[in-house]
């Protein structure tokens, strides 16, 4: 993410909670050069990824399908 010095300034706990919360760094443009802020520690693949709701329903109805019809013998 690249920003400008005034817009850090105007949002900068929410700039370095999202930093370290995604692990990517932020490049602050000022006068042309640009500085990086860089987490220490990078969190995890699996703590970042989003919650999705893959299955509506009940889990146990899946074992309830019969799926003989959807399968063909192999020639």
């Amino acid at each position: 993410m690249t920003i400008t010095a005034s817009k850090l300034r105007a949002n900068i706990y929410r700039v370095l909670d999202e930093a370290a919360e995604t692990g990517v760094p932020v490049e602050v443009v000022r006068k042309g050069i640009v500085l990086r802020i860089v987490p220490g520690t990078r969190p995890s693949k699996l703590s970042r990824l989003k919650k999705r709701t893959a299955f509506v329903g009940d889990p146990d109805d899946i074992f309830k399908i019969d799926w003989r019809n959807e399968w063909t013998a192999l020639k």
